[in-house]
């Protein structure tokens, strides 16, 4: 089957999407989880199976804040990583690093506290990385802000956020926090299952998600919606790329056919954002009239990586940086796997179909 589509690979207790109200964490809608709880909730529910309680979210919270600082060890490597490079490789190298400085242990039995130091570590990477090689200087990792969502913002720009920034941040850690068997969660699977170690898995990720028909749709989009210069202008490219049968990123979905569950929750996002002081409200009309048309013409609906673009472009964050803040969110469900996996455990071995040649003499190399 090309591409594995329909077909079962295992068996999760995670995640379903395409069923119900489309998408569910654990038997949580997606809906009540990204606009009622912070993110690090979302991520106790992956890791553990149960929403938290206050004191066990306010200790996730706790953790994950203290995670936040960085062995000198793994800002030497970020400092030695050439400002030219992939954020994605950043992001990957410094995983690998910090997985040589603080090991996880042999039976596995310290898991939960790693990928917890990790998603304090993740955000710090890309920032400590970003002011050394852009600002030419080692900004301070601390910070009052206690969640991951307002952290990222905060110290990217190095200003108070809004709370609609961080709000909408929040949201979308968790609406990209999980999605069942995708590439990068599958490959993390396959990691997982030679019982390697959680710093492997979530390179193995981070490496999966960097590919362009996985991670980096949101980036492709909004670069889109850049383009024109109003309505009538992007409808009009709209009936060229139709008349040249090309597609447009951020349309259509592998599992959803008729509404990626996510979407209206990132419209609404956008929405917000764009009454902020130095947002152009241009480019959500322009974004809006693009969706009606592709839906009405092509029966296509958008993603939440149409809208998703938009909603990082009004925060101001760099568009490379886009695929980075996905790590830091679906680390969460990529764990989650890891763990559900190494628990009940048999290594991913699939078969294939075999297309080469039929078996043939060999021939010495002086008679070729």
């Amino acid at each position: 089957m090309s591409g594995l589509a329909g077909v079962i690979a295992g068996e999760s207790a995670i995640c379903t999407c395409g069923l119900g109200n489309g998408l569910n964490y654990r038997g949580y809608d997606i809906a009540d989880l990204a606009l009622k709880c912070d993110f690090e909730e979302v991520a106790y529910l992956l890791l553990k199976g149960e929403l938290p309680t206050k004191a066990q979210k306010d200790e996730i919270t706790a953790q994950i804040q203290a995670g936040r600082e960085l062995p000198q060890g793994v800002k030497d490597v970020l400092k030695a990583i050439p400002a030219s490079s992939h954020p994605m490789d950043v992001m990957r190298t410094a995983t690998s690093a910090l997985g040589c400085i603080e090991p996880e242990a042999e039976d596995f039995s310290d898991q939960y506290e790693k990928i917890i130091r990790l998603l304090g570590a993740f955000p710090s990477f890309l920032i400590y990385w970003h002011h050394y090689h852009v600002n030419g200087k080692e900004i301070e990792l601390k910070s009052d802000e206690p969640t991951i969502a307002g952290y990222i913002v905060e110290r990217l720009k190095e200003k108070k956020p809004y709370d609609v920034e961080v709000k909408a941040m929040n949201a979308m850690l968790t609406l990209y926090a999980e999605h069942e068997f995708n590439a990068s969660t599958f490959a993390n699977r396959i990691t997982a299952s030679t019982l390697s170690d959680i710093y492997s898995c979530m390179t193995t990720g981070i490496g999966t998600l960097k590919g362009h028909l996985h991670g980096g749709a949101n980036e492709v989009a909004i670069k889109f919606v850049l383009g024109f210069d109003n309505v009538e202008h992007a409808l009009s490219e709209v009936d060229a790329i139709f008349a040249r049968k090309e597609k447009i990123m951020g349309f259509g979905h592998r599992v959803y056919r008729n509404l990626d569950p996510r979407s209206p929750i990132g419209f609404e996002l956008a929405k917000e954002l764009k009454e902020l002081p130095n947002a152009d409200e241009k480019l959500f009309d322009i974004a809006t009239a693009i969706r009606d048309k592709v839906k009405a013409d092509k029966g296509l609906p958008d993603n939440i990586d149409f809208f998703g673009g938009l909603i990082y472009h009004y925060m101001e964050i760099e568009r490379l940086y886009y695929t980075p803040l996905f790590i830091m969110s679906r680390a969460a469900g990529w764990a989650a796997h890891a763990f559900e996996q190494r628990a009940n455990n048999r290594i991913i071995r699939p078969g294939s179909t075999y297309t080469g040649p039929e078996p043939r003499d060999f021939v010495e190399i002086q008679d070729r």
